[in-house]
């Protein structure tokens, strides 16, 4: 086998799923499903072939595809493919994810499912395009891509104000990916090419220039992260979203913005990076401190969610602006962290909503009597996603601090004390939601269920199925992460030097 295609195979192979889907009859519901389950679990089986084969100590680009495209008019745009330590986690994230976030929908689903699923697979083709892509033209193609599938997905099986959302989350995507979209039609045209790796090896863009350049990049991505203050579309979107929407928002689109600071905004202008890395820094401890305290006042158990990844990808932005191998190291490995731990946030929180359909943990309480084994899975991830030493959310967190605290770039610990306040604040949003809605008396929805006729009912087998390999990566990154720092170290180490240099 030809190693160099797997991040092809592994890119379109959803596409395999979308193609049977078209052909299958419309009556056949539980087909639907088992063919995109089934396809996203050979696409999850071929990213793992590309792990191994992926070798750890090697900083570049591996299993390269580099073929002409567009060639027109002095234009140099290649269908140009790789993999390094800046992707592979995020790639393997993305498969991962896919299959569960599928397998959540199983009896949520009721309308259209033919369309869900032909929706979730091109979505995945969009997100894993976005990481695999090494010219700037191929990556933003897949980046806008990925806005039409999601966009389906929150207005067609979202909540009662789905479309409100679903357009909010369109536009403000598309208004800072048209920046991003000169800024890349300058560097292509001035330097003669949109591939990354060579223009970071050509270096030479004026400093000026670099600052308006990395502005453009930066709306783009800080709305997608989101950071503050351009996050004010994330908290409708994933109230909206079904539940797998949520899940695959926040496990894996909004890395797409983080990713892109370090995968761009980064190697490409190093000079503007160190200029404004202290800007950054303090827009992300004001997330944090920001995402933190506002969702300690959310009633909805959803947006209480939502707020709190504004709060943890804050963490990210800092580890990735301390521009040192710490920080960025940590800020990656928290990427995935996030996505595992909020991830399965929203998968429990669906998991409830089905039999109770609301989302107000007012009218929760005592459910730990109710459903034992429910209560005992939320604990766990509750206490990763406040940062619980042992489990995953503590060593990218510790990570990211270490960096930042000694961070040339940022300048002052100042960022890091503060920042280190929303661990504490963190504690205090997670465990106040838990004790609503497991602790104390029976709320008033557990009677009004039986009032219905039935009982709540615990995790079923199949909603154990779902959510038993995330608590098993929530273990194994907390207990022992080497492995995954093993893979993103020496690309890391690579663009650390770029960046001291930039600092002189």
């Amino acid at each position: 086998m030809d190693f160099e295609l797997l991040p092809n195979l592994v890119t379109f192979s959803p596409l395999v799923g979308v193609l049977i889907l078209f052909f299958i009859n419309p009556e056949k519901k539980v087909l639907f499903r088992w063919v995109a389950l089934l396809t996203s679990l050979v696409t999850f089986g071929i990213s793992l072939v590309l792990l191994s084969n992926f070798d750890a100590s090697n900083p570049n680009l591996q299993m390269v595809t580099n073929l002409p495209w567009i060639q027109v008019a002095g234009w140099n745009i290649s269908y140009y493919m790789g993999v390094d330590g800046l992707s592979i986690l995020l790639i393997l994230l993305t498969t991962f994810l896919t299959p569960i976030a599928l397998l959540s929908t199983w009896s949520a689903i009721e309308e259209r499912e033919k369309d869900f699923n032909i929706f979730f697979l091109m979505l995945e083709v969009g997100m894993l395009g976005v990481f695999m892509a090494q010219d700037l033209f191929l990556f933003y193609v897949f980046w806008e891509f990925t806005l039409v599938p999601m966009y389906f997905l929150i207005g067609i099986w979202g909540g009662p104000e789905r479309i409100y959302a679903s357009i909010k989350f369109f536009l403000y995507t598309m208004a800072g990916s048209l920046l991003m979209l000169l800024a890349i039609l300058w560097l292509g045209i001035n330097q003669g090419t949109f591939a990354v790796p060579a223009l970071i090896e050509m270096g030479g863009i004026p400093a000026g220039i670099q600052t308006w350049l990395f502005l453009a990049f930066a709306v783009a991505f800080a709305i997608k992260v989101p950071m503050w203050p351009l996050h004010s579309w994330l908290p409708d979107a994933h109230v909206q979203a079904p539940t797998a929407g949520s899940v695959i928002l926040a496990g894996v689109l909004l890395k797409m913005g983080t990713y892109g600071f370090v995968r761009f905004n980064l190697p490409l202008f190093p000079e503007a990076a160190v200029k404004f890395a202290p800007m950054m820094a303090g827009l992300a401890v004001i997330g944090i401190i920001y995402g933190a305290i506002v969702s300690y006042y959310q009633k909805d158990i959803k947006k209480l969610v939502a707020y709190s990844s504004i709060s943890h990808l804050g963490f990210v932005m800092l580890g990735l602006f301390a521009l040192n191998s710490q920080g960025i190291q940590g800020g990656i490995l928290q990427m995935i962290n996030h996505g595992i731990s909020t991830g399965a946030l929203f998968l429990l929180v669906g998991m409830i909503y089905e039999q109770t359909h609301t989302r107000d943990f007012e009218v929760y309480g005592g459910l730990w009597k109710v459903m034992p084994v429910y209560g005992t899975v939320m604990l766990v991830v509750t206490l990763s996603s406040m940062g619980l030493p042992g489990l995953n959310g503590f060593v990218g967190e510790f990570t990211i601090l270490l960096g930042a605290f000694g961070s040339e770039a940022i300048g002052s610990a100042w960022y890091a004390g503060l920042s280190a306040i929303g661990v504490i604040l963190a504690a205090i949003y997670m465990l106040y939601m838990y004790q609503k809605i497991f602790l104390g008396p029976e709320g008033s929805i557990v009677q009004t269920v039986k009032e219905h006729g039935h009982a709540l009912r615990d995790l079923s087998a199949r909603e154990i199925i779902t959510i038993a390999p995330l608590l098993v990566l929530i273990f194994w990154i907390g207990l022992y992460p080497k492995p995954f720092f093993t893979l993103i170290a020496p690309t890391v180490d690579n663009l650390v030097l770029v960046l001291q240099a930039a600092m002189g």
